[in-house]
């Protein structure tokens, strides 16, 4: 009776090991490592740990992300196009982005297809109170040393703009609109940690001071100051962008950037060397209010690298259908 209990139990065991043998061996990402890259920002962690997952799931060896300029990703990725592993960012902003892009050889090096995230738009923005009493709409009214002084933190005669770090793009659009527009003798671009300088920008606003700012969506600022509510975007009398020329939006309003999208470029033979990997990235989206909704997390103090990723596997529990769906077009490209 013993023997027999114990054949039995044996015979369990080794359905058992071979089932999980055999289903390890069915996922298409078996032995081949996954470089994910993001820039220092927090911010950008979480769409990038939804990603991973993604591909934990397909069974692809998912290293820690690396956290780099963009600049040195896009390089990178090109760098890498014929290697068997992955690697890939999944926060390249287009068209934000392109110059860098494309200076690391564009399409031609490296895999881009589909649209990670959409709507993201960025601009200038100052506090509501100031534009309504001053009749403020066009970052060009700030040509005016007297409105441009209503800005001016430290008493040099110029507007304080909290604006954009170097190496993120959007600081050579706000350098070449300073220019474009006659703007230099007026206001001042502060660069820096951004997080500092609209930390302070912020403190400003809460003491009833007026307050002149750059940020994007999706962001935790805008939760904060809250376009239309406390704050309005700034327009631009006519399109200057280094990039795309024309910044104008369909229906006639002209921000001076253009809307945004973020996609998920890697190195350029995934698709033949992981068809499987580039069909995720190519069907995979993510709703750029789930993104903002995070980083308000992270401005709340939930901003470990612990608490982003709770935050991305709690985003998948809750979109279980959908993150499924990737899941099971990835592996319709399995050859």
């Amino acid at each position: 009776m013993i023997n027999v209990l114990k054949q039995g139990l044996l015979g369990i065991v080794c359905t058992m090991l071979f089932s999980s043998i055999s289903v390890a061996a069915d996922l298409p990402g078996k032995g081949v490592k996954v470089h994910s890259m993001h820039s220092p920002i927090s911010e950008e962690k979480f769409q990038t740990v939804i990603i991973n997952e993604a591909l934990k799931a397909l069974g692809y060896d998912v290293l820690p992300i690396d956290e780099v300029a963009y600049a040195v990703i896009y390089q990178t990725i090109s760098q890498n196009k014929t290697s068997k592993d992955i690697y890939y960012t999944s926060v390249n902003w287009t068209p934000l982005h392109d110059a860098m892009f494309e200076k690391a050889g564009g399409e031609k090096e490296m895999y881009r297809k589909g649209t990670y995230v959409s709507g993201c738009a960025q601009g200038y923005l100052i506090d509501k109170k100031t534009a309504e009493k001053y009749n403020i709409k066009y970052i060009n009214d700030l040509k005016d040393p007297k409105i441009a002084k209503l800005f001016d933190s430290n008493n040099d005669g110029k507007a304080d703009l909290a604006g954009c770090n170097p190496g993120w793009g959007c600081e050579k659009v706000i350098e070449f609109q300073l220019d474009a527009f006659g703007l230099r003798d007026t206001i001042k671009h502060n660069q820096g940690e951004y997080s500092a300088i609209i930390a302070e920008t912020i403190a400003r606003y809460k003491q009833g001071k007026p307050i002149l700012y750059y940020t994007w969506t999706p962001y935790w600022v805008s939760g904060i100051l809250v376009p239309g509510k406390d704050t309005v975007w700034l327009q631009v009398t006519k399109s200057a962008h280094p990039i795309t020329k024309d910044t104008a939006l369909s229906n006639g309003q002209n921000y001076g950037f253009n809307v945004n999208a973020m996609k998920i470029v890697a190195n350029g033979d995934v698709a033949t060397q992981n068809p499987v990997v580039a069909k995720l990235f190519e069907v995979a989206t993510l709703n750029i209010n789930d993104i903002s909704a995070e980083n308000m997390l992270i401005s709340k103090g939930e901003n470990s690298e612990e608490d982003i990723v709770r935050h991305a596997q709690s985003w998948i529990k809750g979109h279980e259908k959908i993150f499924q769906g990737w899941i099971n077009e990835a592996k319709k490209a399995a050859k």
